[in-house]
């Protein structure tokens, strides 16, 4: 029998398989941290990506916007700024001509305790920070894909933008990162909605970099003039192991390639598929714990069964999303209703009755039974009782784990 822990929220919860079934854990090849973590950061600032140093953009009278993540993103903005504004600094910059911009995207507006958080005491008293306004966007342009481009005004109006953010995958824009800190995270409503109507196209899924919602972001990012980048990635721990800093599509792409060269790995799809996104934030809520959902199915053969783990202390943490699984109360229904109707939202329940007719999807977490069943799972109070009850019906069923669901992507060999 095997142990194995799953990160559930800020703890964990342990599930017991018999050897005889598990066929994999699947987890990243991480490497081993030999170097601090300001170290890393440092070296991608002082060497970046066909790009100036950051000092060498800006001058002394430069006005500077700094595009950080809000709190449903795992980018450890706290750890990041002190070495970006020390670049800043070395190129003349004072405190007064900075302005940090949360890029909410679509997402709701944050408490004061939680920006002050997200970039630390310090900074929060000595520097700006406001949060993206989707209603005072200027149109800039359109992109070749015909993608309205409205930019949050402070952005604009600002000498320099710097784009930071972390890399991981992304079930429709292929990875996070890069551009995403123009599109959608300071974008009007407009201009969001859409680009994510790419995400209809049979390119745009997970670890795609030819996603036509990514190509069109980059476009965006261009049109805007977004002048750095600053990137981290984070191992399954949350450190920070990796940096890249520079142009913004091409430092991006030298990230993706570390990313893909430790967190894709080659499976023989099994049975049964066991994952949690990676605890806290990512389960904050089922809007966001479908990541890990969307690649887990890589794992799982057809007519096979995955089971979530994902504690959604929000519940379904989208007032659309939310709509759609209570209105709609077939996965037929719901697939047919996208279709003719995108609604951003709406794709997350499309995504998941689209599974629901492909494999049978357990959920273990916080939500009420109701809400779970609406969302086309089978709730389970644990994710013990989920494996038992399928190993009753099928005991010799081959079981992976992916305890990181959100930073792991099998493909198939």
């Amino acid at each position: 029998m095997s142990s194995i822990k799953l990160p559930y929220g800020h703890d964990s919860l342990t599930l017991d398989i018999p050897d005889k079934n598990l066929s994999r854990v699947l987890v990243p090849e991480e490497p081993e941290i030999t170097e601090d973590y300001t170290s890393i950061m440092q070296k991608a600032l002082e060497n970046p990506v066909e790009s100036k140093r950051l000092s060498k953009i800006v001058d002394e009278e430069s006005t500077v916007a700094v595009l950080v993540s809000d709190t449903t993103r795992p980018a450890p903005t706290e750890k990041m700024l002190p070495p970006l504004l020390d670049e800043l600094y070395r190129g003349g910059i004072k405190d007064e001509n900075i302005t940090i911009v949360f890029g909410l995207g679509l997402h709701r507006n944050q408490t004061e305790e939680e920006i002050e958080k997200l970039v630390g005491s310090d900074i929060y008293k000595r520097v700006r920070c406001i949060e993206h306004d989707r209603s005072r966007c200027r149109y800039v342009g359109d992109t070749s894909n015909g993608t309205p481009v409205e930019i949050f005004e402070a952005v604009l109006d600002s000498d320099v933008i710097v784009c930071t953010g972390n890399i991981e995958f992304h079930y429709y824009a292929g990875y996070s990162g890069g551009g995403k800190a123009i599109l959608p995270a300071v974008s009007s409503e407009k201009t969001v909605m859409t680009n994510h109507k790419m995400m209809t196209d049979d390119r745009a899924t997970t670890g795609a970099i030819e996603s036509p919602v990514r190509t069109d972001i980059e476009e965006a990012a261009r049109m805007v003039g977004a002048d750095f980048l600053f990137n981290v990635v984070l191992n399954s721990q949350k450190d920070i192991i990796y940096a890249t800093a520079g142009d913004v599509i091409k430092a991006h792409r030298k990230g993706v390639n570390y990313l893909d060269s430790i967190y894709k790995v080659k499976v023989e799809p099994t049975d049964v598929v066991v994952v949690s996104p990676g605890g806290y934030p990512k389960d904050l809520n089922l809007y966001q714990a479908v990541k890990g959902l969307e690649n887990a199915k890589n794992a799982a053969v057809e007519g096979g069964s995955i089971i979530l783990s994902a504690k959604c202390q929000e519940c379904l943490g989208n007032a659309v999303f939310e709509r759609w699984t209570r209105e709609l109360k077939t996965p037929d229904e719901t697939i047919e209703k996208f279709n003719t109707t995108f609604e951003l939202g709406g794709h997350k329940a499309a995504n998941i009755a689209k599974m629901a007719k492909k494999f049978n999807l357990y959920l273990v977490s916080d939500m009420p039974e109701d809400d779970v069943k609406n969302v086309f799972f089978l709730p389970a109070k644990s994710i013990q009782e989920a494996l038992d009850n399928i190993l009753a019906e099928k005991p010799d069923a081959t079981i992976q784990v992916m305890p990181y669901g959100v930073l792991t992507l099998p493909m198939n060999q």
